[in-house]
């Protein structure tokens, strides 16, 4: 599946090109700034917006400015994930601290949260309380994630509490603020949160299994956080661990293709599934055990 190829997609990649282009030449913010939004992934949380919005009525023009905010905000976030866990790669590249310097990476994060706050401004009030909501949580999990870290927790319900947080929540406002964007009513716009929700803690799972089995080497850091796998090896064998976490990843997905399944059929809904199997179980590695 190529969702560089999608309508969605292409319209979000442009966006980011025009905004960076806007940049004022006369400090290194451009360059910085240009460095992280290039190496953005696949705009996966832009394109739930924007899907999610067009299930519900709206065309892509109307949602572009606020799933332009999420993908900024997100990035913002990479940045301050990266300081944290002083990253030296993300998808390959050296991220921006070690390209420009702690004080420039941070600065870059400000102004991008700035940029995504002045886009989301214009729409509505719930819009705007999804998204600031979201930006909080963000934060209060990074908080749990570092804490987590110092005190080598591997309680599973701290672990859910955190990636829900810091992770699920971004998910889960994008599918809900693309509802509330073509004018929903809140029971939708809550399936939508729900769906975001579980599709993105299904990812993170999937995230941090792909950091416990190594096969991600476009990814470097000093500090990683604990795995679901890890929490589960305290009692099970690494292979029994492995599957348990696979288990745990498919029954989110499946309860979160079942809450948006009973929209209409549509394009956009196909690819809403599309990208919900993409983005986790479809990555999930195929490994036997680890060497610890």
């Amino acid at each position: 599946m190529d969702i560089e190829k999608w309508d969605e997609c292409r319209s979000i990649n442009k966006a980011l090109i025009d905004f960076v282009e806007e940049i004022d030449n006369g400090s290194n913010m451009k360059k910085v700034v240009a460095h992280i939004c290039q190496s953005c992934g696949k705009k996966t949380r832009p394109v739930i917006l924007l899907l999610s919005s067009r299930i519900c009525g709206s065309k892509i023009g109307n949602a572009l400015d606020a799933a332009l905010s999420i993908e900024l905000i997100h990035s913002a976030s990479l940045i301050h994930d990266d300081l944290l866990d002083r990253g030296i790669l993300r998808r390959g590249t050296k991220t921006a601290h070690e390209v420009y310097g702690t004080p420039a990476a941070m600065l870059a994060g400000d102004y991008l949260i700035s940029k995504s706050i002045e886009l989301i401004s214009a729409y509505g009030k719930e819009v705007g309380m999804e998204f600031g909501r979201a930006g909080m949580e963000m934060a209060e999990g990074e908080a749990m994630d570092v804490d987590l870290l110092e005190k080598n927790s591997n309680n599973i319900v701290e672990y859910f509490n955190c990636i829900e947080k810091k992770t699920a929540s971004l998910f889960a406002a994008s599918a809900a603020m693309g509802a509330y964007v073509a004018g929903a009513d809140e029971d939708t716009v809550s399936k939508f949160r729900l769906f975001g929700n579980k599709l993105g803690t299904a990812y993170q799972i999937v995230d941090d299994m792909l950091e416990y089995t190594s096969k991600v080497n476009n990814k470097e850091s000093i500090q990683i956080s604990p795995s679901l796998v890890d929490i589960y090896r305290q009692d099970m064998a690494d292979s029994k661990a492995i599957e348990k976490t696979r288990e745990i990843v498919e029954q989110l997905v499946s309860e979160a293709h079942e809450i948006v399944d009973h929209f209409p059929p549509s394009q956009s809904l196909n690819r809403l599934h599309e990208i919900t199997n993409y983005a986790t179980k479809d990555l999930f590695p195929e490994v036997g055990t680890r060497k610890c």
